[in-house]
């Protein structure tokens, strides 16, 4: 009888339980984001070559890739890479630098700008997506934010604008305050909106990654290109000295 009224209390129970749960927000598991990125898109491309240029290079340079190389490669008429893409006093044959002076970030930022040309080989394209979404508010730095993957980063929220100003809201652990950052994220506040939804945004980020990629390795598109008919070439190869093989072998026991 005992067993049962148990078996009871946990049936009415369950319900209320399961609500309970519901209602605790999820961990939001950053730290698992992926960019989803694809390098033979070249409207995304096009797209993240845009961005770049725009929010990017006036401090950081691509000084591995000329513009010329750029146009060419994801096809970009000549027209659109003159009128919006090559800086002001470069040349389409010239490489992407940066018109800011490394003194100027120093003053500024405290550290020069890193060349993003194999950014996206040494940190990968991962890393990058969840960089640039996880910029917060943070009073106790000099830019007024911060980041999750790369806590004190003197990099300021230049996307601000277009994603919008939030705050994070870390779980509480019981950990020392001063271990902030090791504490799961529950979620993020927005405290002014931006430019774009959430969706436009994020596939903003999507577009710039995927150039980034691009970057890093331009041949990147001609060799996954080739790459297939290269392993059906030694497929082939291979059924035909198979073959030969056995011409060969065939009075062989």
């Amino acid at each position: 009888m005992l067993k049962v009224a148990n078996v009871l209390w946990v049936l009415l129970c369950a319900p209320l339980l399961l609500a309970v749960h519901a209602a605790e927000p999820a961990t939001v598991d950053w730290e698992h984001w992926q960019a989803g990125n694809d390098v033979s898109d070249y409207a995304s491309l096009q797209r993240g070559a845009r961005n770049f240029m725009n929010y990017c290079n006036g401090c950081h340079a691509l000084k591995y890739l000329r513009y010329q190389r750029m146009a060419d490669d994801l096809k970009i008429p000549p027209e659109a890479l003159n009128a919006s893409l090559v800086a002001p006093g470069s040349s389409n044959l010239g490489y992407i630098t940066t018109a800011m002076p490394d003194s100027d970030a120093l003053n500024w930022f405290g550290k020069v700008p890193p060349d993003l040309s194999l950014i996206a080989r040494s940190k990968g394209v991962d890393y990058i997506y969840r960089f640039l979404k996880t910029f917060y508010v943070d009073p106790k730095l000099g830019t007024g934010t911060n980041n999750l993957a790369y806590p004190n980063t003197a990099m300021p929220a230049v996307l601000s604008s277009l994603e919008g100003v939030k705050a994070v809201v870390f779980r509480d652990t019981g950990a020392d305050a001063a271990a902030e950052l090791q504490k799961p994220v529950d979620h993020f506040q927005l405290i002014a909106p931006g430019q774009l939804s959430a969706a436009e945004y994020d596939a903003f980020v999507r577009d710039t990654v995927n150039f980034l990629d691009y970057a890093g390795e331009p041949a990147q598109i001609q060799r996954h290109a080739e790459g297939i008919w290269v392993v059906l070439f030694m497929v082939l190869l291979t059924v035909l000295v198979w073959l030969l093989k056995k011409e060969y072998w065939k009075e062989v026991r």
